[in-house]
Parts: C-alpha cells; structure tokens; sequence
C-alpha cells in the first residue's frame, strides 16, 4: 500500500532552499520568517489549509488572542514581532500594512521618513522587492484555504468600509469599530449570518495602497480581516471563534 506524503511541496521547495544537511531532516521548519527588519515569529499546529497573520506589532492584545487560538486550532500563524506600529527598513521605518506592493510600500516609506533622498527610498523599496514574495509565498494558503488577519486601527469602521464595499450586512450599527473584512463571496454569505458586521470588498481595480487585503483580492486568494477597537481583545476572540465554526 503506498503511504500518504505527510509533507508538501512548499516543505519539500523550503528545504531544498535550507541546504542539502537540512534535506535529511523533514522535520525542520524555520520559526521565523523576515522582510526587511520586520521578523514574523511562526507558530504552527499541525497540517491545515488555515493561515493567520498579525501585521501591527503593537496590537497585544489580538496577539494574545491569537496566540491562544493556536493553541487548539489547527494552521499556521505569523505574527510580527515587537511592540511598535512601524518596522524598520534600510535605517527608516515602513508601515507593515504597506509593503505588499511597491508603490503602497513607496507612499509609506516617504510619508514616514520625510528625509529620505531618492536613493535610500529606491534601495528600501529593491530590497522589499527582493524578499516580498517570500512572504506571500508563506501567507497564502493552500488549496483555497482561508488567510485570517487579526487588527484593532482603531480608525477604521464598518461604516467607511462599506462606503466602497460590494457588499454589506451592518447589525451592529453602534458598533462599527468591530467588523468583518473578505474577500471571498461565499465568506461573506456565511459571515452576513453572523451578529457581527461584515462587508464584501473586492476592490481589484481600487487604487494600489500595498495592503494584504488588496493583494489577496488581485489574487482571488480568500482572506478576512477582524478589526476591532484597540485592546478589545474579548471583541476579536469571539469574532474568531464565530468565523472558524462557520468557514469551512
């Protein structure tokens, strides 16, 4: 009888990449991943099409939510280290909800460093250039698995949101600081079932503003966003609870 692969193509492309030493142990897996000064601390629990990323460094409490979800859920998380809103790249510092494309990551990287000369902004913006893909290699799920990213702007609402959104289901209208954000229609159906407000958005066309939502879009990779006022971190884990019982 022929034996199932327990690994996959992208452990078996990560380890032809580590070396040839690391080939002979299939149990290596990095537990960090960078781009730039920005290092991601990876946290997996057994083999799963769920992948789920925190981007703001200085959001702890959706840190420890998540931290505590991957505790019994099965997938793999990424999540950002330190406790500042911004990383630091090339001396300077970026936006990390910025750098998945380059004309996001430029906006940011002159908004946030008004010194800069046009060399250090183009060495900045080659580098992230040279390592984004890793990155997205390693957030984009398998198989149409769903990417869950966990954030507290706190400037954002349901109500700008759904301003541009295809679609929208707003049940808590007092509430707009605590919402859903995907991708994916058929998310969206199940999340409009929720108590919670949800928008559609697939904004392809919209302006390119470097984001991991407007990425997953160009990409028809199913993704969603749970935003919540900052610290309120009971809002997101029940928000997370309530989209992995009812995603498949």
């Amino acid at each position: 009888m022929k034996m199932a692969n327990p690994y996959s193509r992208r452990d078996f492309v990560a380890l032809s990449v580590a070396g040839p030493l690391v080939g002979w142990l299939p149990w290596f897996r990095p537990k960090e991943l960078a781009v730039g000064d920005a290092r991601f601390r990876i946290v997996r629990n057994r083999r799963s099409t769920r992948r789920y990323v925190l981007l703001d460094g200085d959001q702890d409490a959706a840190r420890q939510v998540l931290l505590h979800h991957m505790e019994s859920q099965r997938g793999t998380a990424y999540l950002i280290e330190g406790a500042a809103r911004e990383v630091g790249i090339g001396g300077g510092k970026l936006d990390p909800n910025r750098m998945f494309s380059r004309a996001g990551a430029d906006k940011s990287l002159r908004s946030l460093n008004p010194g800069w000369n046009e060399g250090q902004v183009t060495a900045a913006l080659d580098l992230l250039d040279s390592q984004r893909e890793k990155l997205l290699d390693a957030l984009i799920p398998p198989d149409r698995g769903l990417l869950i990213a966990l954030g507290s702007g706190g400037a954002a609402s349901a109500t700008d949101a759904a301003a541009t959104a295809e679609q929208r289901s707003l049940p808590q209208p007092d509430t707009p600081q605590a919402f859903y954000l995907c991708t994916d229609r058929g998310d969206y159906q199940a999340l409009a079932a929720s108590p919670y407000n949800v928008v559609l958005s697939r904004h392809v066309r919209a302006r390119d503003d470097g984001s991991l939502e407007r990425r997953a879009s160009a990409r028809d990779v199913r993704f969603l966003h749970i935003e919540t006022r900052p610290g309120d971190g009971a809002a997101q884990r029940d928000m997370l609870v309530w989209a992995e019982a009812h995603l498949r």
